[in-house]
């Protein structure tokens, strides 16, 4: 990795093997101009399984923090639109930022968390970036700290998400209140049920 790569949030849409979408948020390492990423999902992950049965996906970058609040915890309904990439296997969502369809060039599967390098074979933008927002960040950790249930304490992510709350307090518009509503809801309902 070079000093200057760094970990984009977003959404990859990979395909099984019969052609059903797989719809999850990632973090992959990137290089500035977008090149190419590097993906580390879960053996387990739908992700993997999907790119080591198909060789590719398309990594999205959104402002849609609802999207990603639900894709984060599996609650995908119903689905965001698709729409098909010229002489690409895998769709891209329909209402994104930027997409870049991606080639996977090699696989390390020797751990938990797999690395995949992959390869952007192309791109393209659908809307201009929102811009910055602290409450749409505010739904992005709290969409983390959703998927961290089993994982850190419950206390640390109840003290986290109410310092999150503030923040959208202060800054949110309708769509990143609803987002952080529903992940507090979630989150709330998760901690109760995994704690004695």
């Amino acid at each position: 990795m070079s000093p200057d790569e760094l970990v984009l949030e977003g959404i990859v849409i990979t395909l099984d093997s019969a052609g059903h979408a797989n719809i999850a948020p990632m973090g992959p390492r990137v290089d500035r101009a977008i090149t190419r990423l590097v993906l580390r999902p879960y053996s387990t992950s739908h992700t993997y399984q999907n790119l080591k049965a198909t060789g590719r996906g398309v990594f999205h970058i959104t402002d849609d923090v609802e999207l990603l609040a639900r894709a984060a915890v599996g609650q995908l309904q119903p689905p965001p639109s698709l729409t098909p990439i010229n002489g690409f296997l895998c769709p891209r969502l329909a209402d994104v930022c930027r997409w870049f369809a991606f080639d996977v060039k090699s696989f390390d599967d020797s751990a938990e968390r797999i690395v995949i390098d992959c390869a952007i074979t192309a791109r393209g933008e659908v809307r201009p970036f929102f811009g910055f927002n602290r409450a749409k960040h505010a739904v992005l950790e709290a969409s983390i700290l959703a998927t961290r249930i089993s994982i850190l304490p419950g206390e640390q992510i109840r003290r986290d998400v109410e310092r999150l709350a503030t923040v959208v307090q202060k800054t949110a518009g309708l769509q990143e209140r609803r987002a952080f509503d529903f992940l507090q809801t979630y989150i709330a309902a998760q901690l109760a049920a995994s704690e004695p």
